[in-house]
């Protein structure tokens, strides 16, 4: 039985492909660099943004950072409500509210964004906190992120808490923070990075978190 349930947001409380790829793409395209497929850019659906144009695209720490205020400039207007809900996903949060769970968000996306977000999609009322990357580039890994919402929570009973991802840097930093975690297969993770990562749980949609979860 958990009585803190943390949330991922991309992949996990919202489906952002087609926000976050154009917005890769707007970016990538200052460099003129072109991509065949927008399923190219999925890979950028997870880690933090300047790093994934580092490793993926072999940008410097510069260049990286200047990728990123390109991105945002077409994510903040257009980007960043090219998105939709998962199936399932108020119904579950209404059930944990009513069984009386925490909930917190905990994602490497700007706080300010995936507030947002949230707003946008009328989820904001389910959370007690949401925590963020900073826009300056700071507190972007997972566990980092993990950490500043128990903190700003109030959650002090580990074994209490559970984290609920799509990706391994979800599942790696929950491990890495204390937490057990629920890998879920709706999102943008596979069956195999999950299971490598370690994730204590993992689930098919998001109806099946809720019994996971107690």
């Amino acid at each position: 039985m958990y009585e803190v349930v943390l949330f991922d947001l991309d992949g996990t409380l919202t489906d952002p492909g087609v926000g976050i790829t154009n917005s890769v793409a707007y970016a990538l395209d200052k460099y003129g660099i072109q991509t065949k497929s927008r399923a190219e850019l999925y890979k950028f659906i997870g880690p933090p943004l300047h790093e994934s144009f580092e490793v993926f695209y072999g940008f410097s720490k510069e260049q990286a950072m200047e990728a990123v205020a390109y991105y945002r400039e077409y994510y903040r207007d257009r980007g960043i409500f090219e998105n939709v809900l998962y199936e399932g996903m108020e119904e579950l949060l209404i059930n944990l509210k009513r069984s009386g769970k925490k909930l917190l968000v905990a994602t490497s996306k700007p706080e300010q964004f995936a507030r947002m977000i949230l707003e946008h999609f009328e989820l904001s009322k389910y959370f007690d906190y949401v925590a963020g990357a900073n826009m300056d580039g700071t507190r972007t890994r997972k566990d980092e992120v993990i950490s500043y919402a128990l903190m700003a929570g109030n959650v002090t009973d580990l074994p209490k808490a559970v984290m609920v991802g799509d990706r391994e840097y979800d599942i790696l930093g929950a491990k890495k923070v204390g937490l057990d975690s629920i890998g879920v297969l709706y999102g943008y993770g596979s069956l195999g990075e999950l299971k490598e990562a370690g994730a204590d749980f993992i689930v098919k949609k998001a109806g099946d978190i809720a019994a996971v979860a107690g």
